[in-house]
């Protein structure tokens, strides 16, 4: 669960940005498809604490390249390229409107 300090403006950056499907939408949360696990924006959360916590969500991609390529045409802002961080598996970070890390990972 991530704190959303605006909602509507989060639910656009991961469904409109990210491409991520609006699994459930309560008033206060939205519940987004991410695979296996369900990540949940919270306006309560946003409210516990005055900047996000050390946590990061990584977004499991097939090539991190393309994903890349198309995240920066949306207008997302990576933190750096993409690098390779282990034998096959590459890495690219950036935040989201609230400032929460998250990065794309998967291959090249």
């Amino acid at each position: 669960m991530l704190g959303a300090s605006d909602l509507e403006r989060a639910r656009a950056f991961y469904e409109d940005t990210l491409g991520l499907a609006v699994k459930q939408e309560i008033p206060g949360f939205v519940f987004l498809e991410t695979g296996p696990a369900t990540l949940c924006l919270s306006a309560a959360h946003a409210r516990l604490a005055e900047q996000p916590g050390p946590t990061e969500v990584v977004l499991s991609v097939d090539s991190v390249r393309e994903a890349y390529a198309a995240l920066r045409e949306k207008g997302v802002a990576f933190l750096r390229e993409p690098a390779n961080v282990t034998g096959e598996s590459w890495a690219a970070n950036f935040r989201d409107p609230d400032g929460h890390l998250l990065s794309i990972f998967g291959p090249e």
